[in-house]
């Protein structure tokens, strides 16, 4: 396959400091874009990064739990915009309050009355709508009315708050039950602030800016310079449209299209060879966009080839072949000249080469013609008579080949010799046939019957090739360059120079 643009052979007078830069500036690209990767997916999966919970089945309560991962929710929150929800952190307070309150013996009537407001004041209200987690507000109402055995999650929660309900259910076997399955719900709960646009608040673009985008600046400018060190009639204009690959890398938006200017960094500063993925792609995405750009490229060229056929404008057409209406450029009348070197290499050349075919077909007309002439039908018995007929014929065969032959080669040599009258008369005949081919076509049935049969031979083309190609699909293809690409075990490869042989000049030089 081709190489591509950007995978240019390095050149030996780049220092080391140049290669060290280029690695650095590759691995922080990368840095950046898995940067970016996470930022895109932080909102989403922000209640895999508060709880560190991966269910690996949505539909079986497998829980893994993945304590050893830090909780970076307070330290990337404020990136974000987020915030916690004033009534969900209220109901987390009053209830850290209550479980304190509880669990040192108290009753605390009016604290169990104050949290069943709060929980369903939270039903009531949904303060879960505004991040989009409306889910999460169903699980807790599912669980309330699991764990009382009630229909209404108000009520459920008024019971298990209850004086009945603690009695019969130690508080410390309650107390697990909110901790465990209601509370780490409630604290999924945000509230995200929206900027002056109306849009969700989001300070990504200042680190990035910062950290990332002033190295990409300071990195681009230094390779337009080496650019323009290395070809110094290079304006400057033209040195950075060469690096227009590098665009994405100081975007504001649309940050994953920076994975191509950081593939290429990759690859260029040697760290990763991306080639083999790279001869893959490209080279089903070729054979692809190829068939089809032929097949349209040849149906464009098959319906108009059959519009011109289908033109009734052929004798016309015909009529401005003469040489007196061409439109000369150089004062040369082209279609004399090619007779001219035509007419002596099919007279002299061509002709004489084809004498025995000639005569085979001209003894055969003959003998043809001759039957019943020279001996009668009543003595076509006779062999002799018959060998005397077939000698006839060919001798008389011979003889008009050979004075053909003769005169085609005067008439070359005359035709070669320069001569202003002959070439005159040469461009009178010329004009003449074209004038008598319209008027024939004009006047007879051939051009209707010539354009049928030429556009339905395009028809078929294109039915039987076009579709031939269809049929023979990408797969092939693919496998007939594999043929080729592909060396054999114990071959050299495509592009490989056997041992003990030196380079060619033209890539000493380059290298």
């Amino acid at each position: 396959m081709a190489r591509p643009r950007w995978q240019t052979l390095r050149t030996n007078g780049e220092g080391l400091l140049a290669r060290r830069w280029d690695q650095f500036v590759a691995l922080w690209a990368s840095l950046n874009l898995l940067w970016i990767c996470f930022d895109i997916s932080y909102v989403p999966l922000r209640t895999f990064w508060l709880q560190r919970n991966l269910y690996p089945l949505p539909s079986v309560p497998l829980v893994l739990r993945l304590r050893w991962l830090p909780n970076i929710t307070p330290l990337y929150d404020p990136v974000k915009g987020i915030e916690p929800h004033r009534e969900t952190q209220a109901f987390s307070e009053r209830f850290n309050e209550l479980d304190q309150a509880l669990t040192a013996g108290s009753a605390a009537p009016d604290l169990r009355r104050a949290q069943v407001e709060l929980a369903q004041e939270m039903i009531a209200e949904n303060p879960f709508q505004a991040s989009g987690s409306s889910g999460t507000l169903e699980k807790i109402k599912n669980r309330l009315r699991e764990r009382a055995d009630l229909d209404s999650s108000k009520e459920s929660a008024a019971v298990l708050l209850s004086d009945g309900w603690l009695a019969q259910n130690p508080w410390p076997e309650e107390r697990q039950f909110w901790r465990e399955q209601i509370l780490p719900l409630v604290a999924t709960n945000y509230w995200r602030s929206i900027d002056e646009n109306g849009r969700p608040t989001d300070h990504f673009w200042r680190g990035d800016l910062l950290l990332f985008q002033s190295v990409f600046l300071v990195d681009i400018l230094l390779r337009v310079i080496r650019s323009r060190r290395r070809l110094p009639g290079l304006s400057w204009g033209q040195a950075l449209l060469r690096r227009w690959t590098d665009l994405p890398l100081l975007l504001p938006f649309w940050p994953l299209l920076r994975v191509i200017p950081v593939a290429e960094r990759l690859q260029t500063s040697g760290l990763v060879n991306f080639e083999p993925l790279r001869a893959v792609v490209s080279r089903v995405v070729v054979a692809l966009l190829a068939v089809e750009l032929f097949e349209v490229l040849a149906l464009q060229l098959m319906d108009g080839a059959q519009g011109l056929i289908r033109s009734s404008q052929w004798p016309e057409r015909i009529r401005r072949l003469p040489s007196h209406q061409n439109v000369n450029l150089n004062d040369e009348r082209e279609v004399v000249e090619l007779t001219r070197i035509w007419g002596p290499l099919l007279l002299r050349q061509v002709a004489p080469r084809l004498g025995p075919e000639l005569e085979a077909v001209l003894s055969h007309s003959l003998q043809q013609s001759l039957q019943g002439l020279v001996v009668p039908p009543g003595l076509r018995q006779l062999q002799p008579l018959l060998q005397l007929e077939l000698g006839l014929s060919k001798q008389l065969a011979s003889g008009v080949v050979q004075s053909l032959l003769d005169l085609s080669r005067s008439a070359a040599d005359r035709i070669q010799k320069p001569d202003n009258q002959q070439i005159d008369l040469l461009e009178r005949v010329l004009d003449r046939f074209w004038e008598e081919l319209a008027d024939s076509l004009e006047n007879g049935v051939a051009l209707e019957r010539t354009q049928q049969l030429l556009c339905t031979l395009l028809e078929e083309l294109k039915l039987n090739y076009l579709g031939q190609i269809n049929r023979t699909g990408i797969n092939a293809l693919i496998r007939e360059l594999d043929q080729l690409m592909v060396p054999a075990e114990g071959s050299p490869g495509p592009g490989t120079r056997p041992e003990n042989q030196s380079p060619p000049a033209a890539a000493t030089r380059l290298n």
